[in-house]
């Protein structure tokens, strides 16, 4: 069984239906992780979400941004930049699970001093989120999981046609948005997913 992490980025701009549904479609399916990123919502709106999100992926699911929800809904599991790391060190201690978003293998090095229980590097390939700017590429990604010991999770672009490629850099998984958001069948694609792994 690979150890290789698969990670949903939810974005319910692109969800074909009901969002909680589809975290719970794809937690039936194995995905690893859903880091609920919903940036244009209010913290109020965003804790409507995460309540329902949370209720349908239970464990597997990573709040965003948000400390504040993280503690009123018991959510002990956060992803945040290195900038707000790095303004509110004391992040670090009020969840059990840290995530943080870099783009440089230095950004890496900083985040696990600060206490970052991985990090999400990229973004990897050109990806429609990023419209005009090239990927950074594989060996980009790997400089990354060389520079630090906390498990790097490649974003940006990653579809099953260059999963196995990503997985052969180094990075502990890898985070993918829009395939898991259209896809008519979530836990079925999930399923595929794992199969294009070495």
């Amino acid at each position: 069984m690979s150890m290789f992490k698969l990670c949903c980025v939810t974005h319910r701009g692109l969800c074909a239906g009901d969002l909680p549904q589809r975290v719970g479609e794809l937690c039936r399916g194995g995905i690893d992780r859903v880091i609920l990123r919903e940036k244009d919502l209010t913290e109020e709106e965003y804790e409507v979400l995460a309540r329902q999100v949370v209720e349908a992926g239970g464990e597997a699911v990573v709040l965003h941004h948000f400390p504040g929800v993280c503690t009123r809904l018991g959510v002990p599991r956060l992803h945040i930049s290195l900038g707000e790391l790095e303004a509110c060190p004391q992040l670090r201690d009020q969840v059990e699970l840290l995530g943080v978003s870099v783009h440089a293998p230095a950004e890496a090095v900083r985040a696990q001093a600060l206490g970052a229980d991985y990090v999400t590097a990229g973004h990897v390939f050109d990806t429609d989120c990023k419209k005009g700017l090239p990927g950074r590429g594989l060996a980009f990604l790997a400089s990354v999981c060389a520079a630090v010991t906390i498990p790097v999770y490649a974003i940006g672009g990653i579809g099953p046609d260059n999963l196995a490629a990503v997985a052969q850099t180094g990075a502990a998984g890898a985070c993918l948005m829009s395939g898991l958001m259209t896809c008519p069948h979530p836990a079925e694609m999930v399923r595929y997913l794992r199969e294009r792994l070495p």
